[in-house]
Formats: structure tokens, C-alpha cells, sequence
């Protein structure tokens, strides 16, 4: 990891909402039991629209900015768009970050 992808991925969590989903998502089965797709998908962007209460463009807007930096990735399946954590990434940029600290 860069210290360019280090920086972009510190910007991505500057937004209070961007941290809001990753918290989310980090219990989907807390957040978003009603959500009627299996959670093993992830969770639909739909009902993070509804859950944060902002426009669909707003908080695509968002989803952009954390798959960017990677912390979450997406599946479409049929005409809806899945959305996960990538724990992987998120601890990797963790460990980075405390190496840079």
C-alpha cells in the first residue's frame, strides 16, 4: 500500500456517513435484519438509502468513495447491487496506519 492509497483511504473515512456504513456493515444482521435478500450477498443499497436517510445519489456517491478505497466491495445480482466490508483491506490499512503513527 502507498502512501497516495494510504492517503485516499484516510479521505474516504473523513465523512461521518462513509463511517457510518462500515459500522453497518460490519453487523449486517444487526442493521439490516429486515432486508429481504439473503445476507450472505451483502447489504442492498436500497435499504442503506433508507438506513441513513439520504438521497439514492447521495449515498452511491458514498458506496463510490468506500469501494474506491477498497474498504467495501460489490455483487450485483438481478437488478440490485450487494455491498460487504472487505476486512482484509480494512485491516491492512489499519496495520499501515500504525506503522505510519
Amino acid at each position: 500500500m502507498s502512501t497516495a492509497e494510504l492517503d485516499e483511504m484516510i479521505k474516504a473515512l473523513s465523512h461521518p456517513v462513509r463511517r457510518d456504513i462500515l459500522n453497518w456493515l460490519k453487523q449486517p444482521e444487526l442493521f439490516f435484519a429486515d432486508q429481504q435478500h439473503p445476507l450472505s450477498f451483502g447489504v442492498c443499497a436500497g435499504m442503506i438509502d433508507q438506513k441513513t436517510g439520504l438521497s439514492q445519489s447521495t449515498v452511491s456517491a458514498h458506496l463510490a468513495t468506500l469501494q474506491r478505497a477498497g474498504f467495501i466491495s460489490s455483487k450485483k445480482v438481478g437488478q440490485w447491487s450487494f455491498f460487504k466490508r472487505n476486512d482484509a483491506v480494512i485491516q491492512t490499512f489499519l496495520s499501515r496506519l500504525h506503522e505510519q503513527l
